[in-house]
C-alpha cells in the first residue's frame, strides 16, 4: 500500500458573506475530493496548536511528524537550504520579502503587489550583491531571489558565529518561543532589528540586518527595474524585508528510517524544499509554476504517476489558495480550489487504485480571505482509500470535517503517526 499526502496551502478559510456565509472550499465545485471524502473519513486539525497563526514552515514540520517545539526550526536557514544557498552553523539566515515602502518608512504593501516578476527580482538581487557593502563587521552575504517577491538572505562573519536571536523587520510576522507567528494587528511599519539577548553576537547580528536592510533600500530605489515598474503604474520594490532569522540548520530524524517507507516529495517553495531535504526525502524536480493551473496540476499528476513505482509514500504540497487568501479575493481561491480538483485529483484518481492506496488530505493552515492572513483555525482534513471505513461525510469542506469521524486532532504532529500505522494496517480503521 501507498501514502499520497496531499497538503493544499492556505486551504482552509471562514464563511463569507457574499458566498452565502460559506467557505471557498464550501463553495467550490469539488466532485473529486468530495468522492473520497464520501469512502472515507473526515476531520478537523490544528496543525500547531490552538491560538497559534503558523507560518507554513513551522505548520509543514509538525504535520510531517516533527514537534516544532522540540527542534530549532528558524525558518531562514531552512530557506536557504532549499534556495540552494549554502548554510553552515554560526551563519545567520533570514527569508525576505521585496516590499514596497514610502517615506515614512510605511509598508505599502510587503510583496510589491505580488506582481513582481522571478526576473525582476533576480535583477534587482544582482545589484543589491554588487552593490552593498557591509561594514559594521567583517562579513559576507549573499542575497538571493527565490521565486516572485521572495527571497532569502545569507550573512556570513569572517571572525565569530552570528547569532538568530533577533527580531525581525517585517512587522506582520514576530517570535514566539523561537517560532515564526503571524502579528494579529501589527502596524505596517518598517521595523528595526533587535537583539533578544544580550550577547555580543547577537548584537552585531541585528546591527548587520539593519544596515542591510537600509543599504539595500537605497540602492533599489533608483533601479531601472523599479523605474520602469512605476511608469508602468506598479508598485516600486524598494525595500528587503527581513523574519524569521537563524544561525543553525535543525537536525531532524530521516522519516524514512523511522517509519520503514522510502518518501518522495512534490514541492515548488524553498522553504518547503529544505524542510524535505531535512527530513530525508528524495525530491522531484519540477518546473516553476507557470500560474496555468491546468498546466502546473497536470504536470504533477504526471510526474508523480512516473514514480509511484519506486516509492511507498508521496508529500505533495500544492501553493494554489495561499495568495487569494492573502489578498481576500474569494472567488479566485473558490476557483483555484475547483482547479486543484479538476486538474491534479481530476487527472490522479482514475490512474490509482484506491484500493492499494491511502490518501490523505489537509492544509498547512487556514489564510481567511477578510482577515488576509494565516489564523489559528483548524483545518479540514481527509483520509480515504485502502481499507478506511466510511464515516458518512458528504463533502470536503469545513463544516462537514467538523462532524467527521477523525475528530479534531490538537496537533499536527499527531497525523503522520496515524497514517504510518493505517499503512501498516496497525491502526482500526472502522
Amino acid at each position: 500500500m501507498r501514502l499520497i499526502f496531499v497538503v493544499i496551502d492556505g486551504m482552509g478559510d471562514l464563511p463569507i458573506e457574499e458566498l452565502g456565509n460559506r467557505t471557498p472550499l464550501e463553495t467550490a465545485d469539488t466532485p473529486n475530493m468530495d468522492a473520497l471524502a464520501q469512502r472515507g473519513k473526515t476531520g478537523l486539525m490544528y496543525t500547531l496548536g490552538k491560538g497559534i497563526a503558523p507560518e507554513s514552515d513551522v505548520a509543514v514540520i509538525s504535520i510531517l511528524g516533527y514537534n516544532p517545539f522540540e527542534y530549532d526550526v528558524a525558518r531562514g536557514p531552512i530557506e536557504a537550504l532549499g534556495a540552494g544557498l549554502d548554510m553552515k552553523n554560526g551563519d545567520l539566515a533570514l527569508r525576505c520579502n521585496f516590499a514596497t515602502m514610502d517615506r515614512g518608512r510605511r509598508i505599502i504593501d510587503r510583496r510589491v503587489g505580488r506582481d513582481l516578476t522571478t526576473e525582476e527580482a533576480s535583477m534587482l538581487a544582482e545589484v543589491v550583491n554588487r552593490d552593498v557593502r557591509l561594514d559594521s563587521y567583517p562579513t559576507d552575504f549573499e542575497f538571493r531571489s527565490t521565486l516572485g517577491h521572495r527571497g532569502v538572505l545569507a550573512i556570513r562573519s569572517r571572525k565569530r558565529p552570528l547569532s538568530g536571536q533577533i527580531t525581525n523587520t517585517d512587522p506582520a510576522y514576530e517570535r514566539v518561543k523561537g517560532l515564526g507567528v503571524v502579528k494579529a494587528g501589527a502596524e505596517m511599519k518598517l521595523a528595526n532589528s533587535k537583539p533578544l539577548d544580550e550577547k555580543e553576537a547577537t548584537k552585531i547580528s541585528a546591527r548587520l540586518v539593519n544596515e542591510f536592510v537600509r543599504k539595500s533600500s537605497l540602492v533599489l530605489k533608483d533601479h531601472e527595474v523599479n523605474k520602469k515598474r512605476v511608469k508602468e503604474g506598479k508598485l516600486s520594490a524598494n525595500l528587503i524585508l527581513t523574519r524569521d532569522a537563524g544561525s543553525k540548520l535543525p537536525v531532524l530524524f530521516d522519516i524514512n528510517s523511522k517509519y520503514g517507507v522510502k518518501f518522495a516529495c512534490f514541492v515548488d517553495m524553498p522553504v518547503e524544499r529544505g524542510i524535505a531535504r531535512l527530513a530525508g526525502m528524495h525530491m522531484v524536480d519540477l518546473m516553476p509554476p507557470s500560474g496555468d493551473f491546468e498546466t502546473d496540476f497536470s504536470l504533477r499528476v504526471k510526474e508523480l504517476l512516473a514514480v509511484i513505482p519506486s516509492f511507498d509514500c508521496f508529500y505533495i504540497h500544492i501553493k494554489g489558495p495561499d495568495e487569494p487568501g492573502h489578498d481576500g479575493d474569494f472567488q479566485l481561491k473558490t476557483r483555484v480550489i475547483e482547479a486543484v480538483d479538476r486538474y491534479f485529483f481530476g487527472e490522479l484518481l482514475p490512474n490509482i487504485d484506491l484500493g492499494e492506496c491511502l490518501m490523505c488530505i489537509t492544509a498547512d493552515h487556514a489564510t481567511p480571505c477578510k482577515v488576509k492572513a494565516h489564523s489559528d483555525d483548524p483545518v479540514p482534513l481527509l483520509i480515504s482509500g485502502n481499507k478506511v471505513s466510511r464515516d458518512g461525510s458528504r463533502r470536503f469542506s469545513e463544516s462537514e470535517c467538523r462532524n467527521g469521524g477523525l475528530g479534531t486532532l490538537e496537533m499536527g504532529t499527531l497525523l503522520m503517526p496515524i497514517l504510518m500505522k493505517i499503512l501498516r494496517g496497525n491502526e482500526p480503521v472502522n
